[in-house]
């Protein structure tokens, strides 16, 4: 097993609406079109805060 997931941390949903300020529907949604990776546990799902911070750095807005 590669070592790189040892340091791995993962967000809830809720974690990731708060950090970039959206509602957690939009996370969700970000996740179901695969904009956002994510990983299923059970009925929830989990970030990893790479996915999360590479996002953000992307700076991408839908604009008009």
């Amino acid at each position: 097993m590669s070592d790189d997931l040892t340091d791995a941390r993962f967000l809830t949903v809720a974690e990731v609406a708060d950090m970039m300020r959206v509602s957690k529907m939009t996370v969700y949604r970000m996740v179901h079109s695969g904009e956002l990776p994510a990983i299923r546990f059970g009925r929830s799902f989990r970030v990893p805060d790479s996915a999360v911070a590479a996002v953000l750095r992307g700076g991408v807005a839908d604009v008009g």
